[in-house]
């Protein structure tokens, strides 16, 4: 049986509000040029979206990353309904300052596994970069991209202050 790849991926976050973290996934991907789709799937205001898009990703794409804040069950109940990768972003809460996100998508029962990254912006950054490190697994154009990418950070480090 061959396996099929789309070498797309999928970023979903909860609210509106949350895009203001999340539009620094579609920055990284819009630099590496690997296609995606932004959607707003909440799940407690929207649960029969999420549903009708955690069950129909199999068939569009190679990964999931999930913003989600405050209780943020979002990656977790994406990662029940699909076998499809999913990275959860927490995002900053006004209460707890995103800990609530980090420990509520961190803490996956046993086998309902969902990758998680640092809560903000820097963890919606690595979240695209570990998607464009997944997808470059079967795709060697992604995979250069990542290593131009990763050579154009190295050569912005200064050498002095």
């Amino acid at each position: 049986m061959k396996l099929k790849m789309y070498h797309k991926i999928a970023i979903v976050m909860g609210s509106q509000s949350d895009f203001s973290t999340m539009k620094d996934c579609v920055k990284i991907l819009k630099s590496l040029k690997i296609s995606f789709d932004v959607k707003i799937v909440s799940a407690h205001r929207t649960p029969k979206r999420l549903y009708e898009f955690a069950k129909e990703s199999e068939k569009s794409y190679s990964v999931i990353i999930a913003g989600a804040g405050g209780s943020a069950h979002l990656p977790g109940m994406i990662a029940s309904l699909t076998t499809v990768p999913v990275i959860g972003v927490p995002i900053e809460s006004k209460k707890l300052k995103g800990l609530d996100s980090l420990l509520s998508i961190v803490q996956m029962p046993r086998g309902i596994p969902v990758g998680t990254v640092a809560i903000g912006e820097g963890g919606a950054i690595n979240a695209a970069l570990l998607a464009a490190s997944i997808l470059g697994i079967s795709n060697s154009k992604i995979s250069n991209q990542l290593k131009q990418y990763r050579i154009r950070q190295t050569k912005s480090v200064k050498l002095k202050p």
